[in-house]
């Protein structure tokens, strides 16, 4: 019982306290799953950047393409590199042990990974990667420090450097001005990203429409029938709704002459 109870305890925590405990604040990032031009655009950029070491194993390319609207011919010129057919699932060629001793652990399977993260969190990680030449391979990550991972966006974003710059002094979510001059205060913050003016083929708000894309495929994938779900409890709110309506007066038709 004591087990169940800690279970239900971690699922209801939010995951935006664990990043507060490491000092790191989420981008807001809201996904339309009715936009099928944005997950068609996420699928791509999945395939393209994040199947070279993720696999989505839980998901068949037929589901995909189905669900997104892509016929299956183009499916399968566009987003399938490994010879697989239609109803395959989507798994990489990459070997687990390989991957193990090229990263030192193998990438992890990105199905349900917006459930797990969250896609605040996933839409944040991925546009915060940062040059640290002192990493493996070149990069570090202000949400996770120290990932093992390339940022396989970076040709896109562009280069991306970690700095220290004024900004605005905010406390509980306010601005804070000087109470004489009415100035708003200000101080230097060692944890600014920037990237480099055109070392990137995307501007940056492209880019950000980019990563919101591709959260929006990824929230897809892990719940691929949440609009259908919100539909179907729609209507049996509505159901009960009724229901109740006639529950009531049938109930005080019932009762009517008990004193």
């Amino acid at each position: 019982m004591n087990k169940l109870i800690v279970v239900l305890l971690l699922a209801l925590f939010p995951l935006s306290a664990w990043a507060a405990e490491h000092g790191v604040t989420l981008d807001k990032v809201d996904v339309d799953l009715s936009d099928k031009a944005a997950l068609q655009d996420g699928a791509r950029t999945f395939a393209n950047y994040c199947m070279g070491c993720h696999s989505a194993k839980f998901q068949r390319y037929e589901r995909v393409a189905d669900d997104l609207d892509i016929p299956h011919d183009v499916m399968l010129e566009n987003l399938v590199f490994t010879g697989a057919k239609i109803g395959d699932h989507m798994k990489i060629g990459m070997q687990a042990q390989d991957a193990k001793t090229w990263f030192g652990a193998a990438p992890p399977d990105l199905t349900l990974v917006a459930r797990v993260r969250g896609e605040d969190w996933l839409y944040s990680y991925l546009r915060s990667f940062y040059a640290d030449p002192s990493r493996p391979y070149g990069v570090n990550n202000k949400v996770f420090p120290n990932v093992g991972m390339p940022n396989v966006l970076a040709g896109l974003q562009g280069n991306q450097v970690i700095g220290c710059k004024q900004v605005q002094t905010v406390v509980e979510g306010k601005r804070q001005f000087d109470p004489l001059t009415g100035t708003p205060l200000t101080h230097e913050a060692c944890d600014q990203l920037t990237v480099e003016p055109n070392s990137g083929t995307l501007a940056p708000e492209q880019f950000d429409e980019k990563v919101k894309n591709l959260v929006t495929f990824l929230a897809y994938s892990a719940n691929p029938v949440k609009l259908e779900s919100q539909r179907i409890g729609t209507y049996v709110l509505l159901y009960l709704a009724v229901f109740f309506v006639f529950a009531y007066f049938l109930k005080r038709e019932y009762w009517k002459d008990v004193h």
